[in-house]
């Protein structure tokens, strides 16, 4: 069984598709911030600022797990909050 459940994500107030929606653009932002964090180590390495490696610039969560899973964690733990307006997270 998949942990968690479409039931607890959806909570009986929205459908599946709504869900699908939400999830979807908060994997965007997830992706988003993924990007900046990595583009902003990059630039402090290209520059010699700094003699870490690119890891140290990202959180970890953002490293070692997949965006839909952060965003499915995110949802759930009330993080983003599902809405009807056309602002899905």
């Amino acid at each position: 069984m998949i942990k968690p459940s479409i039931q607890e994500l959806t909570k009986g107030k929205i459908n599946r598709y709504e869900l699908v929606l939400a999830t979807a653009k908060g994997a965007k932002l997830v992706t988003d911030e993924y990007c900046r964090q990595r583009g902003d180590g990059e630039r402090l390495i290209a520059r010699k600022e700094t003699d870490k490696p690119l890891v140290h610039f990202i959180d970890k969560d953002y490293r070692d797990k997949k965006a839909v899973t952060i965003a499915i964690d995110r949802i759930l733990d009330g993080e983003y909050a599902v809405t009807r307006d056309g602002d899905e997270v």
